[in-house]
């Protein structure tokens, strides 16, 4: 991997699951309202439920990462957050912030897209159940695990990108 830091600012190369090369650039943001909603593609949530980071397993890459997806058609940020949160962990978001986001330029055609990241509080509506995602694109959550939130590299490490959204969103959580 490559990475730049600068001012909370990271650059990090990633290869995506269907081989292709992107680029990540990361950027601390207290707000989203400068990005145009049209090439925002994702939501994400590094989400605590009491002192305890909430992670699923499942998606695209059959293995442990947060909570969120796909922005769909005439949803505000704040309608797929809380969507998405819901879905993957039947947990509802009781306060969030947010934390920064990604530009995703996929180097073939240089076209990109943006992703973003909260920081949420969260209360279980009940018991978990699976979320089927919609069985073609998407592939289930199929379990949600609370875990410490310094302890999320033995579940997935992003690097620097992921560390400092971690990092953000633990600093962040006090302001909720």
């Amino acid at each position: 991997m490559n990475n730049l830091y600068n001012n909370m600012n990271i650059t990090q190369d990633y290869k995506g699951s269907n081989d292709v090369d992107y680029v990540c650039e990361y950027s601390d943001s207290d707000s989203f309202e400068h990005l145009p909603h049209d090439l925002v593609k994702q939501t994400y949530g590094v989400c605590f439920f009491e002192d305890k980071l909430v992670i699923g397993f499942g998606g695209p890459k059959n293995g442990w990462g947060l909570i969120g997806g796909s922005v769909e058609e005439g949803e505000s940020l704040e309608e797929t957050l809380r969507r998405e949160i819901k879905e993957e962990s039947n947990m509802k978001i009781t306060s969030f912030l947010p934390i920064g986001y990604q530009k995703v330029t996929d180097t073939r055609d240089q076209k990109f897209f943006y992703q973003l990241r909260y920081v949420c509080k969260v209360t279980p509506y009940g018991e978990f159940t699976i979320d089927g995602g919609d069985g073609v694109t998407e592939k289930a959550i199929t379990e949600i695990k609370l875990i410490d939130p310094n302890d999320y590299k033995q579940y997935f490490d992003w690097g620097e990108i992921g560390d400092r959204i971690i990092k953000r969103a633990i600093e962040l959580k006090k302001l909720l």
